[in-house]
């Protein structure tokens, strides 16, 4: 009997090492896949950067030899050498993927809901500018009821908003898409156009181009109100809790209206792409 035990006992030792050393053999793959797969990403930037120096050089080649049309291949070939030069070194040195970003925001965003839920707010969210410290700024407002009056600047600090009556009560938080407008104005080339349409179309051109969230998305315009349809959201359902996507289209219309601007989600009628963000204000 006690031969019998013993046997079992080492043959479940043995299936337990075995196991291990499979699940070591995987975690072993999986770090020399990602770093093959960091290493093949940076090829692609660099034989890139060095396509577009030699297209540079090719022009400033073709300028020495062509004078009637030397200004123009002169432009272009210094053009193609900068942006090769940079291209080469701002080579991302480190690559994740998305499920990381998704599985990091999933998280926040059952911790924003669980709290909105238990403190009893109501459905309502309010993207509020607002003067941070002598700088512009936005923060996320969920009011206590339906009816609400948006509170003032310094009711606004506090995460716990009290205001000065019963309606503006709420839940203040900083939200996601402040981070990634205040990305947007460090590259964005040019002014931030004042008119609605223009400025839609601008950040929801940075969440594909830039930031690279969506795939593709598409801007209308109506009075008081935009709407993105968007495509191939990489942060997964965009009615979530403050998803980075319709936040930062919120944030950057608050702050170049300099008015608070209601989300809200919308399927698409056509049955393509992820979602409408509809996005509202008052001119009042």
């Amino acid at each position: 009997m006690n031969e019998h035990i013993s046997e079992d006992s080492t043959a479940e030792s043995d299936d337990e090492a075995t196991l291990r050393a499979e699940i070591e053999v995987l975690r072993e793959e999986n770090r020399r896949l990602r770093a093959e797969y960091a290493r093949a990403r940076k090829s692609e930037y660099r034989r890139a950067a060095l396509v577009l120096v030699g297209i540079g050089l090719l022009s400033g080649i073709g300028g020495i030899l062509l004078t009637s049309a030397q200004t123009v291949l002169f432009a272009l070939g210094g053009t193609g050498v900068f942006i090769g030069v940079l291209t080469y070194y701002l080579t991302p040195e480190r690559l994740q993927p998305a499920s990381v970003g998704q599985a990091i925001y999933r998280a926040m965003a059952q911790t924003q809901t669980s709290i909105t839920a238990e403190l009893g707010l109501a459905e309502e969210r309010r993207y509020v500018p607002v003067d941070d410290g002598g700088e512009q700024s936005v923060r996320l407002f969920v009011p206590q009821h339906a009816t609400f009056d948006v509170p003032d600047n310094d009711a606004l600090s506090d995460v716990f908003v009290l205001g000065e009556n019963d309606r503006q009560r709420g839940l203040a938080t900083y939200p996601t898409g402040e981070t990634l407008f205040e990305r947007f104005e460090e590259t964005k080339s040019g002014s931030f156009d004042t008119d609605p349409e223009s400025m839609a179309t601008q950040l929801a051109g940075a969440l594909v181009e830039q930031f690279e969230v969506l795939d593709a998305t598409d801007v209308e315009s109506a009075s008081e109100r935009v709407t993105v349809a968007i495509s191939g959201s990489s942060y997964g359902p965009i009615d979530r809790f403050d998803h980075p996507v319709p936040s930062f289209l919120a944030c950057g219309l608050a702050r170049g209206l300099d008015r608070p601007v209601a989300v809200e989600i919308e399927p698409r009628e056509d049955g393509q792409g992820d979602a409408l963000v509809v996005c509202r204000w008052d001119e009042d």
